[in-house]
């Protein structure tokens, strides 16, 4: 699933694409795409047209457009999907589930979703909309609160990694980044966030901030056609990747095999030198 990096890429497309054009048309080719928009295709539909996008937003793994109107396109790409800008000749992609022109002729937004778990809908406004206010700011986010991360977080009774896919306590970070910020920090997944001294709390927080931006900069993380920017571009930040998914080869660091454990139906990739497990893990 896309995070942090790879949503704001996206973002910043849409910021490049989109903004400031007004919808003249809009397509919906499956229903699965708008089902999070309860009232359904044609109201949706009723909401966009003639509607100026006005900014691209995002919060965590989470986009949204405010419209001139008031309300926002709402987005999340789930699993596979793809927010395109494309010029309106371009070929109909295999799975496009929603296309939006706009009155300038130009390029279209496609929305595209091999698997349909991701979906947009129109929401009330705000900064974020309702909708998603339960999700906590992102570490790269000016508002984020490095005191209160640190303090909540040590007030928790679980694993730290678990710690870190909790985006209502810290938000954009999944299973890759996870991975990688905890090979950074030196500490391990099954770590007990209540055993957590606070100057580690903060190293783990920098080497958050340190991957992510890296990741941002390479234009995310791509391991299959399904993650690409508005442009299609694929990421490039799996070549620097240091542990996740390079189970057996040599730590970066030290030299020792990377192990990979069975951790909430996914994996956990770690260094076992550089990264000991806890004498009493929180799985």
């Amino acid at each position: 699933m896309p995070e942090l990096p790879e949503v704001e890429v996206v973002r910043r497309g849409l910021q490049r694409g989109v903004v400031g054009r007004t919808v003249s048309a809009v397509e919906v080719r499956h229903p699965r795409a708008v089902r999070r928009h309860v009232a359904g295709a044609e109201d949706l539909a009723g909401l966009l047209l003639g509607r100026r996008v006005e900014d691209a937003c995002r919060r965590g793994k989470y986009l949204w457009l405010p419209l001139d109107s008031g309300d926002a396109l709402q987005a999340h790409l789930g699993m596979s999907g793809q927010l395109l800008v494309v010029p309106a000749a371009t070929p109909v992609e295999a799975h496009l589930r929603v296309r939006l022109a706009f009155t300038d002729g130009g390029a279209e937004l496609r929305f595209v979703d091999q698997r349909t778990f991701g979906g947009i809908a129109v929401v009330a406004g705000g900064a974020p909309p309702a909708s998603i206010a339960h999700i906590a700011p992102d570490p790269l986010d000016p508002a984020f609160d490095e005191d209160a991360f640190v303090h909540a977080l040590r007030r928790r009774r679980t694993g730290l990694k678990r710690a870190l896919l909790d985006q209502r306590l810290i938000s954009g970070i999944g299973n890759i980044y996870a991975d990688e910020a905890l090979w950074r920090a030196g500490l391990h997944y099954a770590r007990a966030t209540e055993t957590v001294r606070r100057g580690e709390a903060l190293r783990l927080l920098v080497a958050v901030r340190a991957v992510l931006g890296e990741a941002l900069q390479a234009g995310g993380t791509s391991f299959d056609a399904l993650y690409v920017d508005t442009e299609g571009v694929s990421g490039r930040f799996e070549r620097a990747l240091a542990v996740y998914g390079r189970r057996g080869q040599p730590c970066p660091r030290c030299g020792t095999p990377i192990r990979r454990e069975a951790f909430m139906n996914r994996s956990a990739y770690s260094c076992p030198r550089c990264q000991p497990r806890p004498r009493r893990p929180h799985l």
